[in-house]
């Protein structure tokens, strides 16, 4: 369908739109009026990894489109933990453990959205402030009578543990009913009308909405993005060395660069539409380079990703640093650094120690292999030990990820 509100235009022209409950009456809402939406972060670790970033932006083109973001921090959710499409239950992490998860993860949305006090600013509201208070006898009877069972056990997220004959647990089974209450205490706190997640929270999402207009006669909406698969039909944002963390005391900013900087060609387009500001008709400049020059495009990806997440200076440095590694020769400042001392290091340990393997038994197969490098020169066996000087020595696994020694 044609869209008349910049949202819905926005989130089509982008990509991020997979479903909608009522894509009309949310048009309409939207061209009325400022539309408040909210979107869910369970706080199961200090930082949140570039997965989430689909959510995150979304939120940004819902305050871009003139509409108010709420980002709902699960402070009593996750002391649950979304079952969603998991093979197990999440380990049940401590209320400290939570609490300081959220304190840290706070820091990443205030690089991505305006916060205040105005009609399309954002706010942010831990879960915890209703369902800590929750006594069981009367949720049960105020909430649970408008969930049917049978139609539960029918969701993908649940039906799938099922099939396998994976355990699900009765306290992770309870996981949906406290989200779609969330999105009724949104309702009626914010005036909330919108809940937005990824195409694993339909189910969810929809309870949330039924939930709403059974008790309070409200219209409430929903919309989730697609699954953001690479081309190569991986999942986004999982590395060889692991998550791709949005936090810079996780991963450094020269990392999350490479990440951007090494996305595959047939990605290039639709992550930039994702991912970055940049006006559709550059992006459709950029997308169409050829051959050697859709390098140019990726760089362009690296620095709009990595400017927004950790600021203009951060991402300069980290092009900087490529450049000079990579078109130079030399080391720059923002690479992965490991201190040795004057004994030197094995270049085992070197590699892992620098987080260009994830163990020892992948350092060993990626020097036998003939990917790992010492300035440059291919690494002779497992067993070489570097001694570092005054000068940095630089380690290379493969011809994109590489470190420094320091003394």
């Amino acid at each position: 369908m044609t869209y008349q509100s910049d949202l819905l235009r926005l989130l089509g022209e982008r990509g991020y739109i997979h479903q909608l409950t009522d894509a009309e009456g949310l048009d309409a809402l939207a061209v009325r009026q400022v539309v408040p939406g909210y979107i869910g972060f369970d706080a199961t670790a200090p930082s949140l990894h570039v997965g989430s970033l689909v959510q995150i932006m979304m939120l940004r083109r819902l305050q871009q489109a003139g509409h108010k973001p709420i980002v709902v921090m699960g402070g009593g959710t996750s002391k649950i933990g979304d079952p969603s499409f998991k093979d197990e239950a999440r380990k049940l992490l401590t209320e400290e453990t939570i609490a300081s998860n959220i304190a840290s993860i706070k820091r990443v949305f205030e690089r991505f959205l305006t916060f205040g006090d105005g009609p399309s600013d954002a706010i942010m509201i831990d879960n915890a402030d209703w369902l800590d208070k929750l006594e069981y006898i009367p949720f049960l009877r105020e909430i649970g009578q408008h969930f049917s069972i049978n139609r539960m056990l029918s969701f993908d997220s649940v039906k799938l543990r099922l099939d396998r004959e994976q355990s699900l647990s009765f306290l992770e089974f309870n996981y949906m009913i406290l989200q779609a209450y969330d999105f009724r205490e949104l309702s009626r706190r914010v005036g909330c009308r919108l809940q937005m997640g990824g195409s694993d929270q339909w189910g969810n999402i929809v309870n949330g909405i039924e939930l709403t207009r059974r008790i309070d006669g409200t219209q409430v909406f929903g919309l989730t993005t697609p699954l953001i698969t690479t081309a190569d039909g991986g999942k986004m944002g999982k590395t060889v060395n692991g998550a791709v963390w949005l936090n810079a005391d996780a991963l450094s900013p020269y990392d999350y660069w490479q990440f951007w900087r090494n996305t595959q060609d047939g990605d290039v387009g639709r992550f930039l539409r994702l991912f970055t500001d940049l006006p559709l008709d550059e992006i459709a400049r950029l997308e169409a380079l050829e051959g050697s020059e859709i390098n140019t495009a990726k760089k362009a990806l690296a620095d709009a990703a990595t400017a927004m997440a950790h600021g203009e200076a951060a991402a300069a440095e980290a092009a900087e640093t490529a450049r000079k590694t990579f078109e130079e020769g030399s080391a720059g400042d923002a690479l992965p650094t490991l201190a040795v001392n004057a004994d030197g290091i094995g270049i085992v340990d070197a590699l892992v120690g620098l987080g260009l393997a994830s163990s020892k038994g992948e350092a060993r197969r990626l020097i036998k292999g003939g990917g790992a490098r010492i300035d440059g020169e291919k690494v002779s066996g497992e067993d070489v030990v570097i001694r570092v000087g005054d000068t940095p020595v630089r380690i290379s696994a493969g011809k994109k990820s590489h470190g420094l020694l320091v003394i």
